[in-house]
C-alpha cells in the first residue's frame, strides 16, 4: 500500500478511532441520555458456560479494506468468595503487523450471579497506544453501590464509590444481558431500555429493535437474524444521526452474527469468525 495512503488512513484511525473500533465490540451498546430502566428481569436460555465467541475487525473506506484486529469472548463458570459465579472475559487488539501503528491490547472482565445475572465484579484493563486505562468495580448489589478502583496513565489510583439502581450492568455483562432479551415481545421500533456504567457514570441507554432480515455471513452463509440499533455517543467519531446495526442470529443463542457502524471517516464492520460451546444449535441457517 502506497505510503501517503497509509498515512491517510491512520490519521483517520488515531487514538480515539481505535479505541472505538473496539468500544464498537466491548460495548455494543454505548450511552446515551435516556429513561431509567425500571424492570430488568431476563432469563438465560441463550449461554453456557463455555461459549467461545470470535470476531474479526474490519475498516473499511471506500476502496480500502484493512483487517485490524480480532476480538474474543468467553463465558465460564469460576468461584468467587466460595460464590459459583458465571465469569465473562472480552480480550481483544490489534494484529502486530499494525502495532507499529496504533498498538491495542485490551482485557474486560466480568463476575456476574448465575441466576439473576446482575454483575459482581468488573475489571477493565486497556492498553491503547500510549493510553493506559484499569477499572475495578465491586458491586454491591444490595445498597445499589459500586465502589470503584481505577487508574489512568501513571496517575495515582482513585477510590471511588458510586450510587447505582437495581438493574445497573457493567459494559460486558450488558452484552451477554441484551442476548438474553425476548424480542419476540416488540414490534419493529420498540424501544428497550438498559441501564449499565462506564468510566464512572452511570448511563440510561436503549436499543431500537428493527426487526428480523436475512444477512449472507462469510461464516454461516444465509442466515436469520435479529437487527436491532444500539443507541450511539453524540459528539465521538460516529455519524450525526447515524447508528450501529446489529444483526443476531434468530434463535435461542442470539448469537451476534455482524455489527455495522458508520464513523466520521468510513465504516467499522465486525465479521463473526469462529464459535463453540454454543448452548443451542443454530437453526436459523437457510440451506442453499
Amino acid at each position: 500500500m502506497n505510503t501517503d495512503i497509509k498515512k491517510i488512513i491512520f490519521d483517520h484511525i488515531s487514538l480515539r478511532n481505535q479505541r472505538s473500533v473496539f468500544y464498537c465490540i466491548f460495548l455494543l451498546l454505548l450511552p446515551f441520555t435516556g429513561t431509567a430502566q425500571k424492570k430488568c428481569t431476563v432469563t438465560n436460555q441463550t449461554f453456557q458456560s463455555g461459549e467461545y465467541l470470535n470476531y474479526v475487525i474490519n475498516y473499511n473506506w471506500g476502496a480500502i479494506w484493512l483487517t485490524t484486529g480480532e476480538v474474543g469472548f468467553s463465558a465460564a463458570t469460576a468461584d468467587l468468595n466460595g460464590r459459583k459465579v458465571y465469569h465473562f472475559m472480552g480480550i481483544g487488539g490489534t494484529y502486530p503487523k499494525y502495532d507499529w501503528f496504533f498498538k491495542v491490547r485490551d482485557r474486560y472482565e466480568s463476575y456476574v450471579d448465575t441466576t439473576t445475572l446482575r454483575p459482581i465484579r468488573f475489571i477493565r484493563d486497556v492498553n491503547e497506544g500510549s493510553s493506559y486505562a484499569k477499572d475495578d468495580y465491586v458491586f454491591n448489589n444490595q445498597k445499589n453501590k459500586i465502589y470503584s478502583s481505577s487508574q489512568r496513565n501513571k496517575k495515582p489510583v482513585k477510590l471511588d464509590s458510586l450510587a447505582i439502581n437495581s438493574c445497573t450492568n457493567d459494559v460486558l455483562t450488558a452484552i451477554y444481558y441484551a442476548r438474553c432479551l425476548d424480542f419476540s415481545t416488540h414490534k419493529p421500533n420498540d424501544t428497550i431500555p438498559i441501564t449499565f456504567v462506564l468510566d464512572g457514570e452511570v448511563y440510561f441507554s436503549y436499543i431500537v429493535y428493527l426487526g428480523k432480515e436475512v444477512i449472507k455471513s462469510e461464516l454461516l452463509g444465509n442466515v436469520r437474524c435479529i437487527k436491532f440499533s444500539p443507541k450511539l455517543i453524540k459528539g465521538t467519531i460516529f455519524k450525526e444521526g447515524a447508528g450501529m446495526t446489529v444483526w443476531v442470529t434468530d434463535d435461542k443463542n442470539k448469537v451476534p452474527v455482524y455489527v455495522e457502524t458508520p464513523i466520521i471517516v468510513g465504516t467499522i464492520k465486525v465479521n463473526l469468525n469462529k464459535y463453540s460451546g454454543l448452548r443451542n444449535k443454530i437453526d436459523c441457517i437457510i440451506p442453499k
